[in-house]
C-alpha cells in the first residue's frame, strides 16, 4: 500500500478521499439536530400514528434519531463497525413504542424514514468533486449495515416486549401475588397459567425466587420496570417461560428449574443483568435458595430480597444457592465483627495483602486441604517446605497456630472479613 492511501474494509482509498470523508462526516456530526429535525418532519408527515402523538412523544423520537445519528457517524469517524452493544439503549425506546400501542410496521417505517434523512443530509454536505463523490460512496456499505442492525435490533426488542405483554398481563401479576402468599390456585385459568410456567405440575419441582431492584431512582418508571420484567421472563432453563412481573417497587420472577441447575440459571441472570446495564438499567438481583413447596415461596421471596443487601452499591447478581452459611455470615458481618479481629492478625493480613496475599492464600489452601500440608502445597504449586515456612511465619506473627481448628477458623474469618467479596466471587 502506498504512503498516500489507506484502506477502509477491503478497499483502498487515497488520502484526499479519506480527507473528504472525514470532512463530510465531521460536518454532519456538528449538525445532528438538524438531521433529526429532517427525520422527525418526514416521520410526522408520512406516518399518521406518529403525528397523532403529543409533543413529549415527538421529542422522544427526535432524541432517538439524534442519538442514532451520533453513533453511526462516530463509528465512521473511528473507522469501526457498530456493535449491538453500541445501540443497546434502543431497547428502552422499543419498549416505549410497544407499550404505547404503536404498530410494528409504523415503528420500522420510522427507521426507514430516519435512514433516508441521514442519506439526504450526507448528499447535501458532499460536494460535486470526484473526491467527495467517492467519499460518499465509501460510506454506503457501512451505513447500510448500520441501518440494518438498528432496525433488526429494534424490531426484535419490540417483538420481545410485545410478546411479554401478551403472555404476562394482569393474570400473571395476580398469579405472582397468589404464589408469594404461599398458595397455588386449585382450579381454573390461574392453575393452567401456573402449569404453563412449570409451577405446581410436580409436587417436588424445584423453584427459586428472583428479585430485581433498580438502582437508579428514575428507573422505577414503567418502561424500565417492564423491560426488566420481560428480560427476566426469558431466563428459564427448562424450555418453559418464566413467571415474571413487577411487584411493588421491584420485579419478581419465579423460575421453575426442572432439570436445569442454579448454575445455568445464574449464568443467564448475569447475562441479562449485563445486557440491561448496557441498555442503561442498573440492577441488583437476588436469588433465593431452592424450594420445592409452594408454601415456602414467601420465605424464598424474603431470602431473595435479603440477598440484595449483600451486593455492592453498583449491583450485580447474588445467588444464595452458591453461598455456604459461613460465607453468608461473613458477607452480613458489620463493623463490630471487624473490630473483634485480633490486631496482630489484622496487621499481618494488611501487610500480606500489599505483597500479593500469599499468606492468606496459604491459609485458605491449608483449610481446603483439610489441614494436609502436602495437598495444600500441591494446590499452590509450591514445595511443602515453603508451605510449612509460611504457616510458621503466620504463627510467629499472630500467635495463632493454623494447625489448630479454633485458630484456623479465627484466621479464616479474619481473611474473609478483610475481603468479603473476593475477586473470584465478585457479583456481575
Amino acid at each position: 500500500m502506498s504512503a498516500g492511501s489507506q484502506s477502509i474494509g477491503a478497499v483502498h482509498y487515497s488520502e484526499s478521499v479519506l480527507a473528504a470523508r472525514t470532512r463530510i462526516v465531521t460536518r454532519l456530526f456538528d449538525h445532528v439536530h438538524d438531521m433529526a429535525d429532517i427525520g422527525v418532519a418526514a416521520i410526522m408527515g408520512r406516518i399518521p400514528a406518529y403525528a397523532a402523538r403529543d409533543e413529549t412523544f415527538h421529542a422522544d423520537v427526535h432524541d432517538q434519531l439524534a442519538q442514532l445519528c451520533r453513533i453511526g457517524l462516530g463509528a465512521l469517524l473511528e473507522n469501526r463497525k457498530v456493535t449491538p452493544g453500541d445501540i443497546a439503549y434502543t431497547r428502552r425506546a422499543a419498549a416505549r413504542r410497544a407499550r404505547s400501542g404503536l404498530a410494528l410496521v409504523d415503528y420500522i417505517n420510522a427507521f426507514r424514514l430516519g435512514q433516508q434523512a441521514l442519506w439526504k443530509s450526507l448528499m447535501d454536505y458532499a460536494g460535486d468533486s470526484e473526491d467527495d463523490r467517492e467519499a460518499a460512496l465509501s460510506m454506503v456499505v457501512p451505513l447500510n449495515r448500520y441501518c440494518d442492525l438498528i432496525s433488526t435490533q429494534a424490531a426484535n426488542a419490540y417483538l420481545e416486549f410485545q410478546r411479554y405483554q401478551s403472555e404476562n398481563g394482569h393474570e400473571s401479576r395476580e398469579l405472582l401475588e397468589t404464589l408469594l402468599s404461599g398458595a397455588l390456585p386449585d382450579r381454573g385459568p390461574q392453575l393452567s397459567l401456573a402449569h404453563g410456567f412449570g409451577i405446581g405440575v410436580d409436587a417436588d419441582a424445584p423453584l427459586v425466587v428472583v428479585t430485581a431492584a433498580m438502582l437508579d431512582p428514575h428507573d422505577t418508571d414503567s418502561d424500565a420496570t417492564q423491560l426488566t420484567a420481560s428480560s427476566l421472563a426469558r431466563v428459564g432453563v427448562n424450555g418453559l417461560r418464566t413467571l415474571s412481573a413487577p411487584h411493588r417497587n421491584e420485579v419478581v420472577a419465579i423460575p421453575a428449574l426442572g432439570r436445569g441447575s442454579t448454575d445455568e440459571l445464574c449464568a443467564r441472570l448475569r447475562e441479562t443483568h449485563d445486557k440491561l446495564r448496557t441498555a442503561g438499567i442498573r440492577l441488583a438481583v437476588g436469588v433465593s435458595p431452592v424450594v420445592t413447596r409452594i408454601a415456602d415461596l414467601p420465605r424464598a421471596h424474603q431470602e431473595s430480597r435479603s440477598a440484595l443487601e449483600l451486593l455492592p452499591e453498583d449491583g450485580g447478581v447474588m445467588a444464595l444457592p452458591h453461598l455456604t452459611p459461613f460465607r453468608y455470615l461473613v458477607l452480613r458481618a458489620d463493623d463490630t465483627a471487624r473490630h473483634l479481629v485480633d490486631p496482630r492478625i489484622a496487621t499481618l493480613l494488611a501487610e500480606d495483602r500489599s505483597r500479593g496475599g500469599v499468606l492468606a492464600a496459604t491459609i485458605r489452601a491449608f483449610a481446603a486441604a483439610d489441614m494436609n500440608l502436602r495437598e495444600a502445597a500441591e494446590a499452590l504449586c509450591i514445595h511443602p517446605n515453603t508451605a510449612k515456612y509460611r504457616l510458621g511465619r503466620i504463627q510467629e506473627q499472630t500467635g495463632r497456630n493454623p494447625r489448630g481448628v479454633g485458630d484456623l477458623i479465627d484466621l479464616l474469618v479474619a481473611i474473609e472479613l478483610q475481603d468479603p467479596l473476593r475477586r473470584d466471587e465478585v457479583p456481575r
